[in-house]
């Protein structure tokens, strides 16, 4: 029999099975669950949750979702899960908290924690600054491995991580970085100097999802954060840059949808939501398809002497969207992963024109037989031409915007596949018109 869910419990008010459930859950099983309930029951359930779990559970719920979640929670329940967050998920936290209840919750906190949250929420929002962790173990230049060994037992109670650990000189330079393992399969008694490892940096004020893709192209369990002079200040971890990693690509998708994103679970999001980050997107896209309407119109009378012309508009606008799209996303998606940079512009624009004239050759050979049977061979020609044209046009759209975009500063994504599309089309029906008339004499 399949146990009730988190919902259903909360419903019927069996806390001692909603306390067993709880126990016998897996933390990122309570975590999913917590993310479809509603703020309500969200309290409900979070208050049965035994309290050496609370925090890890807390811990992994999405940013807004934690702040509903503190809204219903009472305020030493909250005091006591603020305090025991790491500083940089703590950080993250407060952004999206009223300032006034921040200043509540910061003189709520030790010292310690207050000053190092304070510091971290200094640093530009979406910087690697403000989600890096200021509690490592930093190892001096001139120690042994043995001595390093020693040092990392000494500091470790303090600290986020240990698997990479950096180097640091005089002045804390970060001068390398080494790892826990080869400090343990070391010789004692070798310099440290002789076992690190060329670090790989991010400054503090780089891009947070700059640091995670350093991360991710390194393999790095994490890369020291510094500022303009090279002095640490923190580490940038692995699950940090895959949290960064999954919400950029979450914003991805939905502008590629022509849409905003929800930056929380889908079920938590109520339906007047859904409707708001929808509407704008589609009203925009509404006025661009309005001039697909106001190309028809110039070219009535072109349609009145050939209406053979009429049936074969949804084929090419479909096609030349359809072949926009593709080009569109696969250079976001290039780009976003770091394989394409502005530099490649010319070569990516002329790859996709030269693949998006072999794609038009060969719709326009397969189409033109069966077209030219139906409605007769000079429309054959003139659709087989208009193909052809179309998908280049359309490639060289879906190569070119996205990286122009990314120039100017705005996010590829949101020069999303729905927008070229829409572009496509009525350029599409301008080209399809023209060349009508040019073949056919009209």
């Amino acid at each position: 029999m399949t146990e009730p869910d988190l919902r259903t419990l909360a419903d019927t008010g069996d806390l001692p099975a909603l306390q067993r459930r709880l126990h016998s859950a897996t933390v990122p099983d309570v975590v999913e669950e917590l993310g479809r309930l509603d703020g309500s029951r969200r309290a409900l359930v979070f208050r049965a949750i035994s309290k050496d779990r609370a925090l890890d559970v807390f811990e992994d719920l999405d940013p807004q979702i934690q702040r509903e979640l503190l809204d219903d929670l009472r305020e030493q329940a909250t005091a006591e899960l603020i305090e025991g967050l790491d500083p940089d998920d703590r950080a993250v936290l407060l952004e999206e908290v009223p300032a006034g209840i921040v200043n509540r919750l910061l003189t709520g906190m030790s010292s310690d924690e207050r000053a190092m949250t304070t510091t971290l929420l200094g640093y530009p929002a979406q910087s690697a600054g403000r989600r890096m962790t200021p509690e490592l173990v930093a190892l001096p230049q001139p120690l042994t491995v043995g001595a390093a060994l020693e040092h990392v037992l000494e500091q470790s109670h303090d600290a986020e991580t240990i698997y990479l650990m950096p180097v640091v000189g005089d002045g804390r330079y970060v001068v390398g970085v080494v790892s826990l393992r080869r400090l343990l399969v070391s010789d004692p008694t070798t310099p440290l100097t002789q076992v690190m490892s060329t670090p790989v940096m991010v400054q503090a004020t780089d891009d947070q999802e700059h640091a995670a893709q350093v991360v991710r192209d390194n393999g790095m369990l994490a890369v020291p954060v510094v500022d303009a002079e090279d002095r640490l200040l923190g580490l940038f971890t692995v699950d940090d840059a895959m949290r960064v990693l999954e919400k950029e690509e979450d914003e991805d998708v939905a502008f590629s949808g022509a849409t905003a994103p929800l930056r929380r679970p889908y079920l938590s999001v109520t339906v007047l939501r859904l409707m708001r980050v929808r509407v704008p997107w589609l009203l925009i896209l509404l006025l661009a398809a309005s001039l697909t309407v106001a190309v028809q119109d110039y070219f009535e009378e072109t349609l009145d002497q050939v209406v053979a012309l009429a049936l074969f508009v949804p084929l090419l606008i479909g096609t030349g969207g359809n072949a926009g799209a593709q080009c569109a996303t696969t250079v976001v998606r290039a780009m976003a992963v770091g394989d394409v940079r502005m530099r490649d512009l010319p070569r990516v624009v002329g790859r996709e024109m030269t693949t998006g004239a072999l794609v038009g050759i060969a719709l326009a050979a397969v189409g033109f037989v069966p077209i030219g049977l139906f409605a007769g061979w000079d429309i054959a020609i003139v659709l087989g031409l208009a193909l052809v044209a179309t998908c280049v046009l359309a490639t060289t759209a879906g190569s070119a915007i996205p990286m122009f975009a990314r120039r100017v500063g705005v996010d590829p994504a949101v020069v999303s596949a729905p927008f070229i599309t829409t572009v496509v089309d009525s350029t599409g029906l301008v080209i399809y018109f023209l060349i009508a008339q040019a073949v056919l004499g009209l």
